[in-house]
């Protein structure tokens, strides 16, 4: 029987909107993003891209906007915190949610300050750029290009030295203002005819992914969305509680999954049915809230499991996400596990990193789906143990440091091991903390911008892209442009023994570091040497492949042991490495 809704009452009516009209209709609070929309996932590339092709008239796709009334009421457009008056016909974004919340959130300068919408024009080089580091005299922030007085303000104050591309300015600018969106608006009283709208046209081309579906599915009514935990809420309160950075959706998901239920890729569907369902959950008679209340819990166990035992800071650094899956699960039925097996559990987490891909064939659901079915509730020792079973063939390995790439799981290996020397400030001499870290990438997908190029000219690529061609500064403040001379030249205002320790935490001594500015090959070369050295001792002190994984002293029966034996002929002491 066909169950869909019966369709729209009138067809939508067609309609163009100039971009100095319509982001000021959204700044007014006119212009709504329903809750069972997909979270906004858009990076600098995406908003950099939509502004480059409006410059150059390309077009940017239709809006689908609902019409519908809407009472007064306080609410978060990207990172706008805006307050809509009372109207009879508020629009509501059905398709076209990320270009709009790029173009309020880039144009505004509150939006303006926050990742991804710090766009910039370079007047020079014609082309939009994300933050500059340095900010030359043509770099001009996109609020002030959208609006005219502030723009001919700017080239009076901060722009003076810029007016040579006044006529640039202006172009981009009234591009930018007159440049023309066309948008459908649909006039219907029911919701499920929207929802019906909404997933034939994210499921008929680019589909949602698992984390959006589900967020959909369990969406609930809109009165109180915006008090409602969400997966996006859930990673954004995991990052504020931990400095740990932005977990992605999908793996908050599969997080929240794993704590209920062994596999974390299971049918999504039917998650809070009480019929239906395949296997039961472990917690059966908790509803969603709890269900989501109690996976942040358990995620930020396990974040800071990974932050103080494993010597992982950042979500940057962690190799795999199943990782994190597992680590949730078990920390949902385990919040406090005992002293050895925090160290097993360390072991296991290292010994994954290396030979889990191998083991589990790189694939995310059997890694996920086998490691959670060995957590079984009640049974702490046991679960550990099952769990390090599974990898006991594998052989100890060390991971290849011919290249760097931030993206891949060996460099983050590499840069959790330089975590482990306490990198400093080649400016100031500090120990550079997990909050400055956090802060220079804020929801960066990797931990490429803490880790700049020693020598970014170099022309031979295999030289170029080594490890020791890399420093680890997670701060904004280190002169990266500088480096060789930054390294060569002791600081006036730092002793020589604070200078040794710097040089130490980046794998350096004196001689080397002198040679940065002098002989880049011998540096590079010498330097490789003790960064496979120090991966090395970093890696045997974290895996421990040499121990043997025995249990927790309390869980051995020594008593029972004790009385089958006379005085005088008492058995071995167990092997508590």
């Amino acid at each position: 029987m066909n169950t869909s809704p019966a369709g729209l009452e009138a067809q939508p009516t067609a309609i163009t909107y100039e971009l100095g009209d319509l982001v000021p209709l959204a700044w007014g609070g006119r212009i709504r993003v329903p809750h069972f929309q997909r979270d906004f996932r858009w990076q600098s590339q995406d908003v950099m891209r939509l502004f480059d092709s409006i410059v150059k008239g390309y077009p940017i796709g239709n809006l689908l906007l609902w019409v519908r009334r809407q009472q007064a009421e306080e609410f978060m457009l990207g990172k706008l915190r805006l307050i809509a008056p009372p109207h009879d016909e508020s629009l509501w974004v059905v398709d076209g949610q990320q270009r709009l919340i790029s173009l309020a959130n880039a144009l505004s300068a509150e939006g303006h300050q926050y990742k991804p919408f710090t766009v910039y024009y370079d007047l020079a080089e014609k082309e939009f750029v994300e933050n500059p580091k340095i900010p030359e005299p043509y770099h001009v922030a996109l609020p002030t290009l959208f609006d005219l007085k502030k723009l001919l303000t700017w080239f009076r104050t901060d722009g003076l030295a810029a007016s040579e591309y006044f006529d640039e300015a202006e172009r981009v600018a009234t591009a930018l203002r007159q440049y023309k969106v066309p948008a459908y608006l649909v006039r219907q009283d029911d919701r499920d005819v929207l929802t019906d709208i909404f997933d034939r046209m994210n499921n008929y081309g680019r589909r949602l992914n698992r984390a959006e579906i589900f967020s959909a599915l369990y969406s609930g009514e809109e009165k109180g969305a915006n008090e409602r935990l969400t997966l996006t809420r859930i990673s954004d309160n995991v990052a504020a509680r931990t400095g740990f950075g932005s977990i992605d959706t999908g793996t908050v998901l599969a997080s929240v999954l794993a704590r209920r239920g062994s596999d974390p890729m299971r049918d999504i569907r039917l998650e809070f049915s009480s019929s239906g369902r395949r296997t039961q959950p472990e917690f059966p008679d908790e509803d969603q809230l709890t269900a989501y209340s109690q996976g942040e819990e358990a995620l930020v166990r396990a974040v800071r499991f990974l932050i103080q035992e494993a010597g992982m800071p950042h979500i940057s650094l962690l190799p795999y996400r199943a990782l994190l899956v597992t680590l949730t699960r078990f920390f949902a039925h385990f919040p406090q596990p005992k002293p050895n097996n925090i160290r097993l559990l360390r072991r296991l987490f290292w010994r994954l990193s290396l030979v889990g891909p191998m083991v589990f064939k790189g694939s995310f659901t059997l890694f996920s789906r086998t490691l959670g079915s060995k957590i079984r509730p009640g049974d702490e020792e046991g679960s550990l143990r099952s769990m390090l079973d599974t990898i006991s063939e594998a052989h100890p390995v060390l991971p290849s440091a011919d290249r760097f790439r931030t993206n891949e799981a060996t460099t983050k290996i590499i840069l959790s091991a330089w975590w482990s020397l306490h990198p400093r400030s080649l400016t100031t001499g500090e120990i550079l903390d997990a909050q400055s870290l956090d802060a220079l990438l804020e929801q960066d997908r990797t931990a490429a911008n803490a880790a700049p190029m020693v020598f970014p000219r170099l022309k031979d690529s295999r030289t170029k892209l080594l490890p020791a061609n890399r420093l680890f500064l997670p701060s904004g403040a280190d002169p990266v442009s500088e480096i060789p001379g930054a390294l060569a030249y002791q600081p006036l205002d730092i002793d020589d023994e604070t200078w040794n320790a710097v040089l130490a935490s980046h794998l350096l001594d004196r001689d080397i570091a002198a040679l940065a500015d002098t002989n880049r090959e011998e540096f590079l070369n010498l330097r490789q040497r003790r960064i496979l050295q120090q991966l090395e001792d970093f890696l045997k002190r974290m895996a421990e492949w040499e121990y043997e994984d025995t249990p927790s002293l309390d869980t051995l029966d020594l008593d029972g042991e004790f009385q089958e034996f006379q005085e005088g002929d008492l058995p071995a002491a167990p092997d508590m490495d």
